[in-house]
């Protein structure tokens, strides 16, 4: 069996995801870990096995050597950390958002692809069960051969009060950009992944919690190239009543010309062709990890993919149609208009 010699940069709080689906992937050795804190790259490096800890990526390294980096900090880090692994030869997959900004993504994008490594940003929503399953019975015609629309509630229940994300994501409080830079960017991906390209959008943007910098509610509007609507109602003040509203992150409906897909908050699935009474859909999706353990996806995807030569679904140039869609959200909510995206060049 190859294996891939791995490091990783980030000991925060969604590392732990990262860390536990890397020691169940038999062809990757994660040899080595950074973080800034020594104490906290410690404690993570003893808690998942992993032999050596560092507070300076560079020297971790010039010193390891690694096929690959798994960069798990926040946004404006990454620049620093993938143009210093491209310069060194080392494979890159890099947590979304992949920069502060569209141009800044770019420029990691490109500096990846001048240095001949390979970039994938770790964009997991589309890798969760029930989306792979809703893409799987698009394909398959349980719902018609055309798609009509795509329709997501989120409520995740956590930005609320003056103490919104200290416990889980304190950085989140001064994001200038947030539902859509940070969380509505996982369902622009995972629209894009199911209905194809978005030509045109609408956007309205608020600020719920005045304790935090950037927005935290919204409608997204989506229109795709093959006809289908998408929309995106989020908000991360008010709360939902799932047990855990960070399972499937809300509810879904998906409708097409032959019938609809519904996604319940525990994840349970069903199908109603027209005409019919709605059914139960049995799929496999387990309570581990993140979100039905799509870490664990996304991460054998890139190693899959590196073994194998095979393009990444979320490479670098690719992700940047996702960026761009979210730059037209937010033109979209400043000029408070449509805005078209296929009058842009590029």
């Amino acid at each position: 069996m190859a294996r891939l010699r791995g490091v990783a940069v980030g000991a925060g709080y969604f590392s732990q995801f990262h860390y536990d689906a890397w020691t169940r992937i038999p062809e990757v050795d994660l040899v080595a870990l950074a973080d800034r804190d020594a104490a906290r790259a410690a404690a993570c490096a003893a808690r998942y096995g992993i032999a050596q800890s560092f507070t300076d990526c560079i020297h971790m390294f010039d010193e390891i050597r690694p096929d690959f980096v798994d960069v798990i900090t926040p946004p404006p880090a990454h620049r620093e950390i993938c143009q210093a692994a491209a310069e060194r030869g080392i494979h890159v997959i890099c947590q979304k958002p992949l920069a502060p900004d569209f141009d800044e993504a770019r420029e990691i994008v490109e500096h990846a692809e001048s240095a001949g490594i390979r970039l994938m940003v770790h964009e997991n929503f589309r890798f969760q069960p029930w989306h792979r399953e809703i893409k799987r019975l698009i394909a398959s015609g349980a719902i018609g051969g055309k798609l009509h629309s795509l329709t997501f509630r989120s409520r995740p229940g956590d930005g609320w009060g003056d103490d919104a994300y200290l416990g889980r994501q304190p950085y989140f409080r001064t994001m200038p950009r947030l539902l859509v830079h940070e969380t509505g960017v996982h369902f622009v991906d995972t629209f894009r992944f199911l209905a194809g390209e978005v030509r045109r959008v609408y956007c309205m943007l608020r600020r719920l919690n005045p304790v935090i910098a950037g927005e935290d509610c919204g409608l997204l509007v989506m229109e795709f190239s093959g006809g289908a609507v998408g929309l995106w109602d989020a908000n991360r003040y008010n709360e939902s009543t799932a047990e855990d509203p960070r399972y499937t992150f809300g509810t879904f409906l998906v409708e097409g010309d032959g019938g609809s897909i519904r996604l319940a908050d525990d994840g349970s699935m069903t199908v109603q062709p027209l005409g019919e009474p709605e059914r139960p859909h049995e799929y496999a999706h387990e309570r581990r990890g993140f979100s039905g353990d799509c870490c664990l996806a996304t991460e054998r995807h890139f190693v899959e993919r590196l073994l194998d030569g095979g393009p990444f679904e979320t490479a670098g140039r690719e992700y940047l149609k996702t960026l761009a869609v979210v730059e037209a959200l937010y033109e979209s909510a400043a000029k408070q208009a449509p805005v078209d995206l296929t009058l842009r060049e590029g």
